[in-house]
């Protein structure tokens, strides 16, 4: 019993990524972007502990890896797609028949997603650090941007900032499947020699989120992405 739960305990974490993914989706599509932002932080953490539970225990297996993935594509993929797609379609910008059409361009979100998984999964070069921008930072970045734009007062910020989310849906969506190379913030010792970029980034979080709270967290997204550019080796 005690060997089957162990076995269990890995693939029960990813499906709890999964519910909370269904969830946060759910919260989207009611205009609940908080919540939905909500789970899929909660989501984070269990695909956090997943993958440690699965090394930790020394359990991994190739349903597991799969499931992870059919999760991620979930929490990471269809929850954030659906949060910009609600928000854009509540937004009347332009008096044309593509106002009906153009808050669909949300769900690329949730098909190049899928995509970068699919390559995560074949990609042997990704054990230390990532190649494109992984899907969990992806779906905080969306998450918090709609949040912070609705807290700030999103009338405020368009037509303008209605474009602006849609060129940011392409950019996103081509750093996800790009060759960019993107440190982790996996430790293999706690000295600064070696980890000064990781503690350099957990410093300016904390400073960030303090200034700009929710709203931060997608500025954050943006100073990963350029960090990971900036100090990426020749």
């Amino acid at each position: 019993m005690a060997s089957f739960i162990i076995r269990a305990l890995p693939n029960t974490l990813t499906c709890c990524n999964l519910i909370s993914g269904v969830i946060a989706t759910k919260c989207a599509f009611d205009g609940q972007f908080e919540w939905a932002l909500t789970f899929i932080v909660i989501g984070a953490v269990f695909d956090f502990f997943d993958g440690f539970a699965a090394r930790l225990l020394h359990v991994s297996s190739p349903i597991g890896k799969e499931l992870d993935s059919l999760a991620d594509v979930v929490t990471f993929g269809v929850a954030p797609s659906a949060i910009v797609y609600m928000f854009l379609n509540g937004i009347n910008v332009i008096a044309s028949p593509f106002n009906n059409l153009l808050p669909y361009v949300a769900f690329l979100i949730a098909a190049f997603s899928a995509l970068r998984l699919a390559k995560f999964n074949l990609d042997e070069r990704q054990t230390t650090s990532f190649i494109g921008l992984p899907t969990p930072a992806n779906a905080l970045f969306w998450g918090a941007l709609i949040l912070g734009i609705n807290q700030w007062g999103a009338e405020r910020l368009m037509p303008a900032g209605y474009y602006l989310i849609l060129l940011l849906i392409f950019i996103f969506s081509g750093l996800l499947v790009s060759e960019i190379p993107m440190f982790a913030l996996k430790f293999k010792h706690f000295r600064w020699k070696g980890n000064a970029i990781r503690y350099g980034f957990i410093f300016s979080a904390i400073i960030c989120i303090t200034l700009f709270q929710i709203a931060g967290i997608s500025l954050l997204i943006i100073w990963y992405i350029l960090l990971s550019i900036l100090t990426q080796k020749k």
